[in-house]
Formats: structure tokens, C-alpha cells, sequence
């Protein structure tokens, strides 16, 4: 029965990222959470390079000012690993190195000002070797300022999306598109519809100091998951947790680290988690700084 719940979820990931639905036995460099659900990683310091059971590789791209031809390079890593490639687009406007403003970017999508970035770098997805998903402008339910694209009017936001995946449908005919809200719980409103979503991606993040503060315990993996997994279900789409991060005591990582991977009647739509490898770039709420989601770092020692 295990195996048999080991290929599915390969299957269902061959379904949704367009990898082979097979299990690799090569022992790896750095071992990434046990069990069956697929498994992907942000990780620009390259830690898992060579390392057994990554299916997928994530890349952040703004969509100016960029090197686009890089999209090249991140293809061939992934290629050359049977990995899938993820590619958050994040809509940044910049202005001789400023953020420009939120209305800037609304009316610059609305009257087509962007539609040369979106055709170029659709242009470079269409023409990749791995398969491809786009997951473009992430978090939008958030109300944290950390976004010039979040907390819009949803109606706003929804045009925008789909205006976006219209235009990089015409040059990128065959890659997947994920929608993938923060998880909060007016989500549901900034929906795009069923033909303009392939998956949905979640961000759960586990930081035992906030869990303490704010709980008044430590957190599971699957209490943070819950609440966001039942609202995104809803759409009936595949779900992938894109963002994952976990940082408190070896007991604490230890914890997350067994059951990001494991197959769960809770979750039953659940399809892929991607941890991010890299240190939090926004300041947490109420003075918890930026933690280091890193797993060279994310083990914080407690105080003697």
C-alpha cells in the first residue's frame, strides 16, 4: 500500500509538473525530508546539487530589468537533474532603482506596457528543455506591504492574472500556470477561475519563537498547513505547498523535517512541497526579524 501511495503521488506530480513518475534511488549529498511526497527546492547556494529525491527546482525572476537568457542556464540545471523547473514572476516596477507605486503597476498591466516582458520571457519559457510552471505574483492575499501586487481590489488583481497568462499562453502554449495565494482567509476572493490555474501553491512557514509568542506552543507542520489546505481545496486543483521553511530548536526542525514529505488522509490533494533555502528577505511582524529558513542555519540553539 505505501508503494502504491508513493506512485501515485509521483504520477499526480508527472501530471501537473510534466516529470517522469518514476523514484530515484541515488544516494544524495544532502538527504531531504523522508517519504513519499515529491519534493522541491529554492536554493541558490546550490546545497542540493547533487542530492536524491529533488523534483523540482524553483527560481525567482522580477520580469525587468532581468537577464532573461539566465531562464537558459536554470534550464540546463534542472535538465541535467530530471527536475522540474518552477518560475515565481514577480512584478516589480522599478524606477532609476526605486519601487514605483501600486497604481503605477495596475494601470502599466492594464494598458499593456508589460505586455513586451511578459512575450519575452515567455518567449524563453516556451523554448525550454524541463517542464515548466509559472507562478506569477505570488501572495496577493497577503496585506503585508512586503508586495506592490498584494491586497488589491480582487477584481484587479484577476485581470491582471489573466491578462498575464492570455499573453504568455501565446509564446509558452504547453507550461502550467500556479496560482498561489499566502493563504489567508479572504483567498478564495482573488481566485482567477478553474481555466487559468493548474495548481495552487501555498506558503507555510514554521518559526518556533512566533509559535511560542503568538500560540503559546509549537506548531506542527499540519496545523499550519490545515487552515490554508481547507480554503485552497475548495478549487478542486492539486496543491503544492511553494514556499516552506521551518527554524527553531533541533527538536522543533526535527518535527517539521518528518512530516513535510509524508503522505497524509488530511491532505489528500497535496502534491508537492518546495522549501526555500534561503534566509527570510522581509522582517516578520512585531520585532521577529528576518529568520533563517536555511538548513545550514535554521537550527537555533537555545540559551544556557
Amino acid at each position: 500500500m505505501q508503494i502504491l501511495k508513493m506512485m501515485s503521488r509521483m504520477t499526480l506530480l508527472a501530471a501537473c509538473f510534466g516529470v517522469a513518475a518514476s523514484v530515484a534511488m541515488v544516494t544524495s549529498n544532502v538527504e531531504v525530508p523522508p517519504g513519499p511526497l515529491p519534493y522541491g527546492v529554492y536554493d541558490p547556494f546550490s546545497d542540493f546539487i547533487d542530492s536524491n529525491g529533488v523534483s523540482i527546482e524553483h527560481v525567482f525572476l522580477p520580469w525587468e530589468d532581468v537577464d532573461i537568457f539566465s531562464l537558459f542556464d536554470a534550464d540546463d540545471y534542472a535538465f541535467a537533474r530530471n527536475r522540474a523547473l518552477l518560475v515565481t514572476l514577480e512584478p516589480w516596477t522599478w524606477n532609476h532603482g526605486e519601487r514605483n507605486s501600486v497604481a503605477a503597476l495596475r494601470q502599466s498591466i492594464a494598458d499593456g506596457s508589460y505586455d513586451p516582458n511578459v512575450n519575452a520571457i515567455c518567449g524563453v519559457l516556451g523554448q525550454l528543455k524541463s517542464p515548466i510552471t509559472l507562478r506569477w505574483a505570488h501572495e496577493m492575499d497577503s496585506k503585508i506591504s512586503r508586495f506592490i501586487w498584494s491586497d488589491w481590489i480582487p477584481r484587479d488583481y484577476i485581470n491582471a492574472y489573466r491578462h498575464v497568462v492570455d499573453l504568455c499562453r501565446k509564446s509558452a502554449p504547453n507550461i502550467r500556470f500556479m496560482w498561489s495565494p499566502i493563504g489567508s482567509q479572504n483567498m478564495q476572493s482573488f481566485y482567477p477561475g478553474d481555466a487559468y490555474v493548474d495548481l495552487v501553491g501555498l506558503s507555510v512557514f514554521g518559526l518556533q519563537s512566533w509559535d511560542l509568542a503568538k500560540y503559546n506552543h509549537d506548531r506542527s507542520f499540519a496545523e499550519v498547513l490545515a487552515p490554508k489546505y481547507k480554503l485552497a481545496d475548495t478549487f478542486g486543483k492539486p496543491i503544492v505547498v511553494a514556499e516552506l521553511g521551518y527554524s527553531g530548536s533541533a527538536a522543533y526542525v526535527e518535527n517539521w523535517e518528518k512530516a513535510v514529505r509524508q503522505s497524509s488522509r488530511e491532505f489528500p490533494n497535496l502534491v508537492g512541497v518546495v522549501y526555500f533555502n534561503f534566509p527570510e528577505v522581509y522582517d516578520w511582524p512585531d520585532g521577529f526579524g528576518k529568520p533563517n529558513w536555511r538548513i545550514s542555519g535554521r537550527v537555533i540553539q537555545p540559551e544556557d
